[in-house]
């Protein structure tokens, strides 16, 4: 059987994995409901052999999570760190390398109401790995968007106390730069792209976390979410969300970070695909920044408007 926890927020679990194995692929990935990314994820899973995958939004209870993946992921040398709830939310850690010292949510995060399944942190072959799924924030300066600022607050807080070797990753829900969206006026007056929460991210980064990413790819067009409406992924009108932040330490051994654009495609698909950073040694070689390119011209800026704003 695969490990699994579920703890207290704050409150770290016995779990002792051999921590000998060093970490060479890290995967993040919003899957929108594990239970029907079940036909995607088990052969992505054999396709991409990531060490270790960090899944937002699998929208299950641990006890359901268990019941729905853990032989699959036992048979293929994964250990589980889940923290769920029913319906929303929902994050795991699985880990061939290790899963040590396992921490659920982000103590001092405040809840709305309740606390949410937002975090779970765990070390992994020697990083201290926190997958993040954080408050979308719906709409600015609304009660949501303030939990939404709040709750990173306290992540920061979090990450501040971690090792020197650490990457925090998922679904950030905030695009750092105009450069991470396909048209910046697109999105004014709309979350994801304020200030104050790009402010919140580049505090995260300011402890030391590097956006590998961005930093190979300065200035290419790489987007991890489209709305499924619209046909917005056929003409990669997306946004880049879903982020690998890496101490110096960490993005030091960084030989290939990309976008799976693979795994957004096809039949039954998440809105998000997956980023994968390879450590040390790059299996597919330094490729990227999406895999494979997107066939759609850049936008126009101007020409398209967001599906909830038509």
């Amino acid at each position: 059987m695969p490990v699994s926890v579920s703890r207290r927020i704050g409150q770290a679990a016995p779990i002792r994995s051999p921590a000998s194995v060093r970490v060479l692929r890290l995967t993040t990935w919003n899957v929108n409901s594990v239970k029907q990314r079940v036909p995607r994820l088990l052969p992505w899973l054999d396709q991409r052999q990531p060490d270790v995958v960090c899944l937002q939004e699998t929208k299950l209870t641990d006890d359901a999570f268990d019941q729905l993946l853990s032989d699959e992921l036992a048979g293929r040398g994964y250990a589980v760190a889940r923290h769920g709830e029913v319906q929303w939310n929902g994050v795991a850690i699985i880990s061939r390398t290790g899963l040590d010292d396992v921490v659920v949510g982000v103590p001092g995060a405040p809840g709305f109401p309740h606390a949410e399944a937002r975090a779970v942190s765990a070390t992994c072959g020697g990083i201290r790995v926190h997958c993040v799924y954080v408050p979308n924030g719906r709409e600015p300066d609304s009660e949501h968007y303030r939990y939404k600022l709040a709750w990173l607050a306290a992540l920061a807080e979090m990450v501040r106390a971690s090792p020197q070797a650490t990457i925090v990753c998922g679904d950030m829900n905030i695009a750092p730069a105009d450069i991470d969206v396909f048209d910046p006026d697109a999105y004014v007056g709309h979350t994801h792209v304020t200030a104050p929460e790009r402010e919140a991210l580049a505090g995260l980064r300011a402890l030391g976390l590097r956006d590998v990413v961005r930093d190979r790819w300065p200035t290419e067009r790489v987007f991890t979410y489209w709305d499924y409406r619209a046909g917005m992924f056929h003409q990669d009108l997306g946004m880049r969300i879903d982020l690998v932040l890496a101490s110096a330490v960490v993005a030091g051994r960084v030989k290939a970070a990309w976008v799976d654009r693979h795994a957004r495609k096809g039949s039954g698909p998440s809105d998000h695909a997956p980023v994968i950073v390879d450590l040390d040694e790059a299996p597919n070689g330094d490729i990227g920044p999406v895999v494979p390119p997107p066939s759609a011209p850049a936008a126009e800026w101007g020409a398209t408007r967001l599906p909830q704003s038509t």
